[in-house]
């Protein structure tokens, strides 16, 4: 049992090692950015963002609006990151009241 649990610290070593050593880091899942010019204001429902964009990554509330964040960050070291991110805000109608994205990949959008 001893040499099990050994063995399993070790190679969480390893891995965390490994991700120092490239110094790569991930948050968030990838979303369809292309989409994003579907978004309309006043006009789009919640279930047509979830349609378009899947489960939100995170969800809260801002000024007592619904919002849903779509976030894809990638950090590293070695080389250039890359940051997206999408904040839907959803009326008590369940209607997009405000949207914004941003991005560091040149011509996202």
């Amino acid at each position: 049992m001893l040499h099990r649990r050994s063995l399993a610290a070790a190679s969480l070593a390893v891995v965390f090692f490994t991700g120092c050593m490239t110094g790569c880091m991930t948050i968030g899942r990838p979303f369809p950015t292309q989409e994003v010019r579907r978004i309309e204001t006043g006009k789009t429902t919640r279930e047509e963002v979830k349609s378009l964009f899947g489960e939100p990554w995170r969800t809260g509330l801002e000024d007592g609006e619904s919002t849903w964040t779509y976030g894809h960050y990638r950090y590293s070291l070695l080389g250039e990151g890359m940051t997206r991110d999408l904040v839907v805000r959803f009326d008590d109608r369940g209607v997009v009241s405000h949207y914004s994205f941003n991005s560091s990949v040149p011509g996202d959008i």
